[in-house]
Parts: C-alpha cells; structure tokens; sequence
C-alpha cells in the first residue's frame, strides 16, 4: 500500500499531514497491515526530521503560486506549475500510489492535477472556516472532502456537498499533551511572573515582532515573554531586544527563539497563561486543545483570505480576542495582555469556551478514511 501526501509551503498545510501519517501508522500497527509506503510531494520538505521520525519520503514538485495581486510574478509561476504537473506525473506513474492526500496550498496543484490524469483516488483536508482556492479546484474530482469548520462547506460547488465531512484539525499527537513539569528551569523562567506565548506562525511575522519589541519594556514587568519570531527574523529581533532591554532589571524574563520544537512547545504552553497567536487554523486548533486564553491576530484580508475568518469564528467560543492587525499599536496589544493576566475569573472562563473546540479524533478520523481507499484501491 502506497499513499502520497502534498501541500503548500506552510506549517498549517505541512504538520496535519504528518499527523495524519502518525494516525496511519499507529492504525496500521494495530491492525496488523503491512507498513504502507509514505511520500510527500511538494516544492520544499519543510520540516525533514518530522518527515523522516514517521517514514515519509520526500519528492521534489516545483510549483508556482499564484499570487492575489498584479505581478509578473504569475507569469513565470505559471510555468513552474505546468513544469511540476508533468514532473509529478511521472513521479506519480512510477509510485502510483492508493491514494493522494492533498492539504492544499500552491505546493499540492502539480500533484493533484497529476493524480487526476492518473485517476489516483484523492482525498482534500481544508483547514480553514473559507477554503482555499487550490482545494476548491481539487474539490471537482475529489473523492473525500475533509473540513474542520462547518462554515467551509457552503463555499464548496453543490455537486459536491455529498462528499464533505467535518472531521477538525488533525495535531501532532505530541502537541495533545502538556508538559508544564520542569518547563520553568528548562525555558529559563522567572518562576515568580505569570508567562505570556507569542506565536508568530511557523515563518514567523514581521507585523508582530514590531509590536513585541516596541512594548517590550511594558510587556517584561507582566512576567515572562516566550517569543517565537520566526527563523528569519531572529537575530534581528533578538539585538534589536538587546538593546532596549540593556537597562531593564527585568531583562531576564524575555526569551526569543526563532522557532519552537514539539518539546519546547509543549513546555511553553504548559506554563503560559496567555497565548498570542496568527489566525492559522492549526495554531488555533493546538490553542484550543491547550485550552489557553487567547489574543488572536489575524493576517490582513488582502494578503490571507482564511485568517480573519478563522479568528473569528474561534474567538465566538469566547476562548479569544481578536486584534486587528490594522489597528494594532504596542499600547492596546499590552493592555489586552494585561486585561486578561489580571483577572483570573476570565482566564478560567475562556479556558473553559475552548474545551471541545478541536476535536482529538480528527487524524484518526482521517487516517481511518485514507486506509480504506487505499486498500480498496489495491484490491
């Protein structure tokens, strides 16, 4: 049995994938199947560990993006997905996997046109409360169609609705569990001063390390600060942080990391009292899981059509706020900070509203679906 993976070049399109994979060897385990052949196929590995710690072989598709704006850009990236449609094809002839299970994002359109001329079987996952445009292409000759939020199903064609189930966000099975045990001397932590988590998404995001490092005086006398700047913005943020903090006595308490691994994410998650977050609809899924109060910033509208619509309908849980970016200055980012630190009725309130809100089956649920095609496909 062989099942291909693609998607975009992501964290929210790369890491359900490997849940998924971490469902479908667990699933496969017990039920005592052969171990299935496991390939990702898209423009970068993204996270080559993940890939190689559950048995995934990486491919190579280039793929273009197709960009929302005016750019001659689109041109020559149109060219790079019609070269990754007869690249992937080919790698497609010679694996010809079961099934092909596509995330979305640019990085999955080569792979599913190809698995369409190939009439391989091809199951879509949409993370976000609006789908993207590479899952509604995908969605016409889909064969299963995955949402996480209810309000994604409408935007899909009619012909279509039969197909759709909502089964959440698939997390890394790592992610599900907390480990606030030993996280203060392993993170370094004031153990006196509650701890706020900024999570700029697995890139990172400019917009709100400006915001951190200019009320980076006001935010150290809150407590401690885990910040997650992304890997190409951390030796700036972290001399700029150097200076500013050169006088603070409270120095001490902020912690820049260009980007956190499963167990240091763990860690600060189980001790943070606060999260803020992008609106990537993993990063909130892992959030509600976590079941932390939340401050949640979407990226624009004009530059992500999902974010906004993925905050708000997390935040009508009561689990978060939501700040928009175009109105977000140090002063009211702290004060939010400082609103929900003081008053612990809320925070145990919207603790509370986040309970229930992804839903810990959704890999295996996934996984179960996946199997089933493939196997039904080889016979």
């Amino acid at each position: 049995m062989t099942i291909a993976f693609t998607g975009g070049g992501t964290g929210g399109h790369f890491y359900p994938i490997i849940a998924i994979a971490e469902a479908i060897n667990d699933l496969s385990r017990e039920r005592h199947l052969l171990a299935p052949r496991l390939y990702y196929l898209a423009p970068t590995a993204f996270d080559a560990n993940a890939l190689f710690e559950n048995g995934i072989g990486y491919i190579s598709i280039p793929a273009g993006k197709l960009r929302r704006y005016a750019s001659f850009l689109n041109i020559s990236d149109a060219f790079v997905t019609f070269t990754g449609i007869f690249v992937a094809f080919f790698k497609l002839l010679r694996l010809y996997p079961d099934v092909v299970v596509s995330k979305g994002g640019y990085g999955s359109v080569p792979t599913v046109i190809a698995a369409r001329l190939l009439r391989i079987p091809i199951v879509i996952h949409e993370s976000d409360a609006k789908p993207g445009r590479a899952n509604l292409f995908a969605a016409k000759f889909a064969t299963k169609i995955a949402i996480s939020f209810e309000s994604a199903a409408p935007f899909f064609p009619k012909q279509v609705q039969s197909k759709i189930a909502r089964t959440g966000i698939p997390i890394r099975k790592a992610l599900t569990r907390l480990e606030a045990a030993g996280a203060v001397q392993y993170l370094h932590l004031d153990p006196t001063m509650p701890t706020v988590l900024i999570l700029g998404g697995s890139q990172g995001a400019q917009r709100i390390n400006e915001m951190i490092l200019s009320g980076l005086i006001e935010l150290v006398n809150l407590g401690n600060i885990i910040h997650q700047t992304g890997r190409t913005h951390f030796k700036n943020v972290e001399s700029v942080a150097r200076v500013i903090l050169e006088k603070s006595p409270q120095a001490h308490r902020y912690h820049p990391v260009d980007y956190l691994s499963e167990i240091s994410l763990q860690r600060a998650a189980g001790v943070a009292r606060v999260v803020v977050s992008r609106a990537g609809a993993n990063s909130i899924a892992e959030i509600g899981i976590w079941k932390r109060p939340a401050i949640i910033i979407p990226i624009p509208e004009s530059i992500s059509h999902d974010q906004r619509s993925n905050a708000y309908a997390y935040a009508q849980t009561g689990a978060a706020s939501v700040l928009e970016e175009a109105n977000l200055t140090p002063h009211v980012l702290v004060s939010e900070i400082q609103r929900i630190l003081s008053n612990p009725a809320l925070q145990h309130q919207m603790a509370e509203a986040a309970a229930g809100f992804t839903n810990l089956d959704a890999a295996r649920t996934l996984a179960n679906e996946v199997l089933a095609i493939a196997l039904a496909h080889e016979l």
